[in-house]
């Protein structure tokens, strides 16, 4: 076994334990179109070289930690914890359905889940993070009160997974992913919330003209709002999604089950319009772990990219 290989299964599990910290989760992955992406984990920063994946790389996020309210006006708030741009982008089209794999989340850490785009000036392989403008597309909190169901909830009992779809009336482009958890089981406290960010890199090819407007991540919320600072255990009877109003050509997407994965790819780069888009570019079949039993209701139409290699 390589050194670089071996060296995450020591370090990892050492810093843990000397930390005495429970983890909580990373959003590892996505899926479009039944094809599988890589997301990040902070071993690969120990090997030689890096794997190429579409999600942000977090090397400082060791301990699966959260960024908390008097963090909210860093640039740790955009992807999280040290966050550089990933070295691929995933291709998708306007309307189609993204599914984020996360490690197992704990169902007593209840919060909304929340999703934003920022349009890159360029390949967002080379984004400066504190330039990028997100707009919301999508967000889910308290779903069922008599249950005390929320949407983090939702994604546990979806096999750790959540579903996004894109704006069909975006411009084409390159574009940032931020999906978050706001967990809320100690939001009573001051400084209490945890947000849990993670960015991907897409590819977006769309007949659309849109170019909403977006704001920092820095000032998406502060730690007075009222659904930063929240009772979850007070017997609320309401609560006010933090951040800015859902962008008006946001489309709804049925919360289900995971469904097959038929292929794997590392993803594309830097593009400008998607005829541009290099072909991608084959990688080792996702963890066996991964359901291949379920299916998705409702499937969105596949990407008009070059086609990714089956999984074998």
């Amino acid at each position: 076994m390589a050194l670089s290989n071996f060296l995450p299964s020591i370090i990892i599990p050492a810093l843990l334990s000397a930390a005495g910290v429970q983890a909580h989760g990373i959003a590892s992955a996505i899926v479009i179109d039944s094809t599988f992406y890589d997301g990040y984990n902070p071993s690969y920063q120990w090997k030689s070289p890096p794997p190429t994946v579409v999600g942000w790389s977090v090397p400082d996020d060791l301990q699966n930690t959260f960024i908390a309210p008097n963090q909210f006006n860093t640039p740790d708030m955009v992807c999280h914890l040290g966050a550089k741009p990933a070295g691929a982008a995933a291709p998708v089209k306007g309307g189609d359905v993204i599914e984020v794999q996360w490690t197992p989340w704990p169902a007593s850490h209840k919060g909304p889940v929340l999703d934003y785009l920022a349009k890159c000036s360029g390949p967002c392989e080379t984004a400066d993070k504190t330039q990028l403008k997100f707009f919301k597309i999508a967000e889910v909190a308290w779903v069922d009160q008599a249950t005390d169901l929320w949407a983090s909830n939702v994604l546990t009992n979806n096999n750790n997974s959540w579903l996004i779809r894109i704006p069909e009336d975006i411009e084409p482009g390159n574009y940032v992913l931020r999906h978050e958890i706001i967990s809320l089981h100690s939001a009573a406290n001051p400084n209490g919330a945890q947000s849990y960010p993670f960015c991907y890199n897409l590819a977006i090819d769309s007949k659309g003209t849109a170019s909403p407007a977006g704001i920092p991540a820095t000032e998406l919320y502060k730690a007075a709002d009222p659904g930063i600072k929240f009772d979850l255990f007070s017997h609320p009877t309401a609560y006010m999604i933090p951040g800015p109003a859902l962008y008006s050509g946001a489309l709804p997407v049925s919360q289900t089950k995971p469904g097959p994965i038929t292929a794997t790819a590392t993803g594309v780069y830097g593009y400008t319009v998607a005829a541009n888009a290099k072909a991608a570019i084959p990688t080792p079949a996702p963890p066996a772990a991964i359901p291949t039993t379920l299916v998705i209701a409702a499937k969105a139409a596949s990407p008009a990219f070059p086609k990714a290699t089956p999984v074998v």
